[in-house]
C-alpha cells in the first residue's frame, strides 16, 4: 500500500525485517518438535529456551518464569483464571479497573457469573488514572488477584502500577498488569516493579500475531487452564510454536535495544499532532493524562462526529487510523474507556486514536495535520450539531 500513511500501531505493528527473516528461518529448517527427544527436536528446544532467555532478559526476569502464550489475550486470561483456580477455597474475589481491555473486563465478567468470583471494578478519573488508595479500600482477606494495566490501549494513560503493586504485596496479593502496550516502548523491569504477573504481545512490538507470554513471578501460583501433553511445566500445554517464540525473543532483543531512542523520537511525533491538532481542530478534545501518557499514543474525541465516519473519511485519503481499540471496531457504543473518565455519549462517539511508530515521519504527521480539520468539518457539517468550543 505504497503513499499510505500507518498511525494505529496501538492495534499491531508491521513485522521488523530481522523478526521476519528469523521466523522464515525457523519455518524453513527447523522441522522438530521441542518435546521430541532426537536431534531436530533438541534443535527447536534450543531455540525455545534461547528465545526464552531474551524475554526474560529484556524483563528482569529469570527464564523460568517465562510462559509462552497465543497473544496478550491468552496471557491475561491465564494469569486471571489461573490465580484463582489455584486459589480455590482461599479466596475468591478479583479486583480489576473500570479501564481494563476486554481481554480482563470480559474475563473477570465470566468468572463472576460462571465461576462465583467476588469481582470489583475500580473507577477512574477523568484522565483514566487508577487511584492507588481505591485499590487499598478493596482489598480484603478474600482478594486473590489486583489486575490493573501498564497503560490504556485507547487513551494511552499510563497507570501507577508501582504505587498498586507495592499494597498489593503489604497485603499479600498477587497483581498482574497487563503490559502489552508499554513493554516495547517504556522501561519495564521486574526485579524493580512490584508485579507478579506481566502480559506481553508480539504483534504490538513488530513482533507476529499469535504469539506472547505470561510473565509469573516464580512463587506465584498459577493452575493451567488446559489439558494436554504438559509443555512449559504444565502452565500452558500444548506444542509451542517454535517460529513464532524464536520471532517474540528477537522482537524483544530489538525493543530493548531500541527504546529509549523510540521512545524520544515517538514522544516527539506525538506532542506535534496533539499541538497541531489542538490549533487546527475546534472543538478536538484530549483524552487520557495529557502528559503521563504512552510515547506513542494520541487519542482524541470531536463532538460532532462520528469514529466510523473519521476512520473511513481518513483512510480515503490514505491514512490509517482507529477509533479505541481495534478489538472493538464496529461497536456503535461508545468506548468503555471514554464512559468511565465521563465523557458524554456525543463526544464519546466522535473518538479518534493516532498512534505513530518506527516508521513514522514528519511527513506523515504533516499529511494527517493538512488533511484532519477538513475531515472533521465536512462530518459536522452532515451532522448538523453545534459543537461546543472549549475555551
Amino acid at each position: 500500500m505504497t503513499g499510505r500513511v500507518y498511525l494505529d500501531h496501538a492495534a499491531t505493528t508491521p513485522v521488523d525485517p530481522e523478526v521476519a527473516d528469523a521466523m522464515a528461518r525457523v519455518l524453513r529448517e527447523i522441522p522438530g518438535n521441542p518435546s521430541s527427544i532426537y536431534a531436530e527436536g533438541r534443535q527447536a528446544r534450543a531455540l525455545v529456551d534461547r528465545a526464552r532467555e531474551e524475554v526474560a532478559a529484556a524483563l528482569g526476569a529469570q527464564p523460568g518464569e517465562i510462559v509462552f502464550t497465543s497473544g496478550g489475550t491468552e496471557a491475561d486470561n491465564l494469569a486471571l483464571r489461573g490465580v484463582l483456580k489455584a486459589r480455590r477455597g482461599e479466596a475468591d474475589a478479583l479486583i480489576v479497573s473500570a479501564v481494563e481491555h476486554h481481554a480482563v473486563l470480559d474475563t473477570a465478567e465470566d468468572l463472576e457469573r460462571h465461576a462465583h468470583v467476588r469481582v470489583t471494578r475500580i473507577p477512574v478519573d477523568r484522565d483514566g488514572v487508577v487511584d492507588p488508595a481505591a485499590v487499598e479500600r478493596a482489598v480484603d482477606d478474600r482478594t486473590a488477584l489486583v489486575s490493573v494495566m501498564h497503560a490504556n490501549n485507547e487513551i494511552g494513560t499510563i497507570e501507577p502500577i508501582e504505587a498498586i503493586g507495592r499494597i498489593c504485596r503489604t497485603r499479600g496479593v498477587a497483581f498482574h498488569t497487563d503490559a502489552v502496550q508499554t513493554v516495547g516502548v517504556l522501561p519495564f523491569d521486574v526485579r524493580e516493579l512490584p508485579v507478579d504477573l506481566v502480559s506481553i504481545n508480539a504483534h504490538k512490538f513488530y513482533g507476529p500475531k499469535g504469539v506472547g507470554a505470561l510473565y509469573v513471578r516464580a512463587g506465584t501460583r498459577v493452575a493451567t487452564m488446559q489439558t494436554g501433553g504438559g509443555q512449559e511445566k504444565g502452565r500452558r500445554t500444548g506444542t509451542e510454536n517454535v517460529a513464532g517464540i524464536v520471532a517474540l525473543g528477537v522482537a524483544m532483543r530489538i525493543a530493548a535495544r531500541r527504546r529509549e531512542d523510540d521512545a524520544r523520537r515517538l514522544g516527539a511525533l506525538r506532542d506535534r499532532i496533539v499541538a497541531g491538532v489542538a490549533a487546527r481542530v475546534p472543538g478536538a478534545i484530549l483524552t487520557g493524562h495529557p502528559t503521563r501518557r504512552l510515547p506513542n499514543n494520541a487519542s482524541f474525541c470531536f463532538p460532532g462526529t462520528q469514529g466510523e465516519s473519521l476512520i473511513v473519511a481518513l483512510d480515503l485519503e490514505g491514512i490509517s487510523v482507529s477509533s479505541g481499540s481495534a478489538c472493538t471496531s464496529g461497536s456503535t457504543e461508545p468506548s468503555h474507556v471514554l464512559t468511565a473518565i465521563g465523557l458524554e455519549r456525543d463526544a464519546a462517539q466522535g473518538s479518534l486514536r493516532i498512534t505513530v511508530g518506527r516508521d513514522t515521519t514528519d511527513a506523515d504527521v504533516d499529511r494527517l495535520l493538512a488533511v484532519l480539520p477538513a475531515v472533521v468539518e465536512r462530518i459536522r457539517s452532515v451532522s448538523q450539531e453545534p459543537v461546543a468550543v472549549r475555551s
